[in-house]
Formats: structure tokens, C-alpha cells, sequence
């Protein structure tokens, strides 16, 4: 017997956090009757488990790495009719979900999977797997700038977990600067709002790296399949990861 959630998560409904709030919304049965108690138990192999009227399956477990182009939505759907990530994934059978979010203007690298526990293990805030990013700004910071954000910076919703920051590369005309930034954290639109803090916006912002795994030369648009050693990997950061904040923080959608 395991937890509802759980079993809904590791089927590839959703990442656990969101088959929670399923059950919460009266949308899950189990053997016909409607629960809404988070911490009902079932059998997958014998009990009968429908979301939305639709019994789960388990699925084969996918685990994708996609360079995500600027301008597309990270969701399953836009009632706007913009380009969404599930745009990029032909040939993928299986009903996958990425694991945290790129805002629509930011690109790079985005991971999504059916396997909700191993999205909960990157996602959750406990974990702290790095996620490292391209920045471009305008102006030039100087490094007492840069001190402020690897010191960490307060923001309106608290201060943040110190970063990491390098140069990249400067503008001669001290116009714009590229800069390397990894952060520990998921807040919303973190990294832009840090940059507002030291009053050099972003005007371009690519992830490039989470935790060891990099972008490197995967085209725009394209995903490909992590690799086994590539997935172990991650979970053994995951686990290993040490807290870099308030471990009482509220779990949130990892974004840029």
C-alpha cells in the first residue's frame, strides 16, 4: 500500500505537488469512490485508480533535456495560441511535463519527464540542485555588484541563497556584459530580479547548465534523451545537495 499521490506521480500523472492538488479538487477515485484526503493509501496492483474519469497506466519512464527557444510557453497549453515546449516533442509518446519552468523569454535548457518522483527530487526546495544560466545585461556591474548577489540580495519575497557570478565577457563601450550566474534556488523569475536589484536589467537570459548536465551544443528547438548514467547522476545530487536556505521556505515553482 503507498500513498496516492505517490503512486499517481511514479504513473506519470503529474509531479506529486500537482497530484495532490487533484485529490484536494475531487477529481481522483479509487475503485469508484471519490477521495479527497491526502493521505489515503491504495494498491496500484489492485485497486482501481481513475483522474478525471480516466484510469492511470504506468508508463514508460521518459526523461528528456530540451533547449527551449525563446518565446514558448512552458506548459501543456496557452489560450493564446502561443508556441508551447509540447510543440518540440515529436515523436514522444509518452504525456511528459517539465520539471520546474523558462519564462516565455528565457531559452536553454529545460528538463521534463513522466516520472514524478524524480521531478519532485529536482523541484522540491530542499534539494538545491544548481542551475546555472547566461546573462545578458545592460551596463557593465561592478564587481561590488556582483559581491551583492554572491553574498545574496534581498528581494521582495526575502533574501536569496548566495550565487555564484562571473564575468563572461564585457562590452568595450561598457554598454552590456555577459555574466555566468548559478543560483540554489526556484523563485520566480529569480535571476532577472536579481539583476533588477543591482539595477542592470536582463535583455537576454539562457540556461545553460542543471546541476552537472549542460546545454552544450544541442541545437535550438531539439531534445534528445538523458542517458542512464546522466539520470543516476542527478539523483545522487539531488540527495547529496546540501540546504543553501531556509529550510521552512514554502516549496515554489522553480523558475528563471
Amino acid at each position: 500500500m503507498e500513498r496516492l499521490q505517490k503512486i499517481m506521480a511514479q504513473a506519470g500523472v503529474a509531479s506529486r505537488r500537482k497530484c495532490e492538488e487533484l485529490i484536494l479538487e475531487g477529481k481522483v477515485q479509487v475503485n469508484g469512490e471519490t477521495v479527497t484526503e491526502l493521505g489515503t493509501k491504495a494498491d496500484p496492483e489492485q485497486d482501481i485508480i481513475t483522474v478525471s474519469g480516466k484510469p492511470i497506466k504506468n508508463e514508460k519512464k521518459v526523461y528528456l533535456m530540451l533547449n527551449k527557444p525563446k518565446g514558448v510557453i512552458t506548459s501543456s497549453s496557452d489560450p493564446e495560441g502561443r508556441r508551447i515546449v509540447s510543440d518540440f516533442l515529436k515523436g514522444v509518446n509518452e504525456r511528459v511535463y517539465p520539471i520546474g519552468r523558462l519564462d516565455y523569454d528565457t531559452e536553454g535548457l529545460l528538463l521534463l519527464t513522466n516520472d514524478g518522483e524524480f521531478a519532485n527530487m529536482l523541484s522540491h526546495p530542499k534539494y538545491h540542485v544548481p542551475k546555472t544560466y547566461l546573462a545578458t545585461v545592460k551596463g557593465v556591474p561592478h564587481g561590488t555588484d556582483l559581491d551583492r548577489l554572491r553574498q545574496g540580495i534581498m528581494l521582495e519575497d526575502g533574501m536569496t541563497a548566495p550565487a555564484e557570478v562571473e564575468y563572461k565577457d564585457v562590452d568595450p563601450d561598457n554598454k552590456f556584459a555577459v555574466i555566468t550566474i548559478t543560483i540554489h534556488e526556484g523563485r520566480n523569475r529569480q535571476v532577472r530580479r536579481m539583476f533588477d536589484a543591482i539595477s542592470h536589467p536582463v535583455t537576454r537570459l539562457k540556461r545553460i547548465a542543471y546541476g552537472d548536465l549542460l546545454l552544450q551544443n544541442l541545437k535550438r528547438g531539439v531534445y534528445r534523451h538523458l542517458t542512464p548514467d546522466e539520470i543516476n547522476h542527478l539523483k545522487q545530487m539531488a540527495k547529496a545537495a546540501k540546504p543553501k536556505a531556509n529550510p521552512k521556505a514554502k516549496r515554489q515553482k522553480p523558475d528563471t
